[in-house]
């Protein structure tokens, strides 16, 4: 701006001392002059507005460079940060692993321990200890017999099992084993003296009884044809006898009428006696339950089964049949058998096995083998 000052105070101060000069002069030299100076002028002005131009220019593409310098230092300061956590998140996993990996080590080590003393203890007891595994075998036969007689009610098998568990303790040859041999003895002789029962057999009975029901021959319910009053009917020739005579025409006349017979109806069974089939297929049902009833021991319901079946087959089938009368006698045989069982409600042997399992074979297993180092004191 001072420049522009400058120029037109020079421009002003030559123009008048231009026209004192040369008055004579001709006025197109001075309009020449005058465009060459304004030309100058706009040169200059134009040299300045391209150089503020390329100022500014200058500048904006400064501060652009600053702003994308400041987003990348910015951009790299977060990569910085980043990477400084994920080396710490790295360590850390590492670490971590490391430790697991260090716990993994320590526990197959302490199994490989305990494997190898195991082995150690089995080849003790197999080897230089073989009636512990007599013992071992004579308690599980104990155990076995007592759950065949209390689930199954099965008292010869579990004297069976008892005089094996017997001999395994005889095996032995051991004097301490006294007192457990004669609770087995004991045991022995209380299941010798149950009652036994030929269940099987009795289940067969049924089962023929059941199949033999078609065999059974319905009773004549007119056989019986007698009236109640077994008098003679024959009319007196007695003029005293009148009274008896009217009576005996009287009942002559009824007869035609009313007719009154004997019957036995003690018991009725479920079904009408004309439903033949219903009635059979209700005495194969009873005598199905029945059967039944023999391994559960349910002796109460077996023997109400059989006495229903017994009670219709007299109301509704001819008990002067031979037939009949066998069906009728099976019949009674079989509900004078009890199917219950009286067993003992533990077995003498079982607890003391229990306590020599305890102190001989559990607390060997317990004890630690001699290879391993015994922890030291703190």
């Amino acid at each position: 701006m001072t420049e522009q000052k400058d120029s037109s105070a020079m421009v002003e101060e030559t123009t008048p001392a231009a026209e004192n000069a040369a008055p004579a002069e001709k006025k197109p030299p001075r309009q020449a002059k005058n465009k060459g100076v304004a030309l100058g002028a706009l040169a200059i002005v134009i040299a300045l507005a391209v150089g503020a131009g390329l100022h500014l220019h200058a500048q904006h593409q400064a501060q652009q460079q600053n702003a994308a310098t400041q987003a990348l230092a910015d951009q790299l300061a977060a990569l910085q940060q980043q990477d400084k956590q994920d080396k710490q998140q790295l360590s850390e996993q590492l670490a971590a692993q490391t430790s697991a990996l260090q716990a993994t080590r320590a526990q197959l080590t302490t199994t490989s321990q305990q494997l190898e003393e195991l082995k150690e203890k089995v080849a003790t007891i197999s080897g230089n200890d073989s009636r512990t595994w007599l013992l071992a075998q004579a308690d599980y036969l104990v155990k076995l017999a007592g759950r065949k007689l209390w689930s199954d009610q099965d008292a010869t098998t579990a004297v069976a099992l008892l005089k094996s568990a017997d001999n395994s303790l005889a095996e032995m040859n051991d004097p301490s084993l006294i007192e457990v041999r004669r609770a087995l003895t004991q045991d022995i002789s209380n299941l010798a003296a149950v009652s036994q029962v030929d269940y099987d057999g009795i289940i067969l009975k049924l089962n023929q009884l059941a199949n033999g029901v078609d065999n059974l021959r319905l009773a004549d319910n007119d056989s019986d044809t007698s009236p109640m009053d077994e008098d003679s009917g024959e009319l007196s020739s007695s003029l005293h006898e009148w009274r008896q005579n009217l009576v005996k025409s009287w009942h002559q006349f009824m007869d035609d009428f009313i007719t009154v017979r004997r019957r036995d109806a003690t018991a009725e069974p479920l079904l009408a006696p004309n439903q033949e089939v219903y009635l059979r297929e209700n005495i194969r049902s009873r005598l199905l339950i029945a059967s039944q009833a023999v391994p559960r021991h349910q002796d109460e319901t077996y023997k109400a089964s059989i006495d229903t079946v017994s009670t219709w087959v007299r109301a509704w089938y001819d008990t002067n049949d031979a037939t009949t009368k066998g069906f009728l006698a099976q019949l009674d045989e079989l509900s004078q058998q009890s199917v219950s069982m009286d067993v003992p409600e533990a077995l003498e042997s079982q607890p003391l096995l229990d306590k020599l399992m305890q102190t001989r074979v559990r607390n060997l297993l317990a004890q630690p083998s001699s290879g391993t180092p015994q922890p030291q004191g703190e």
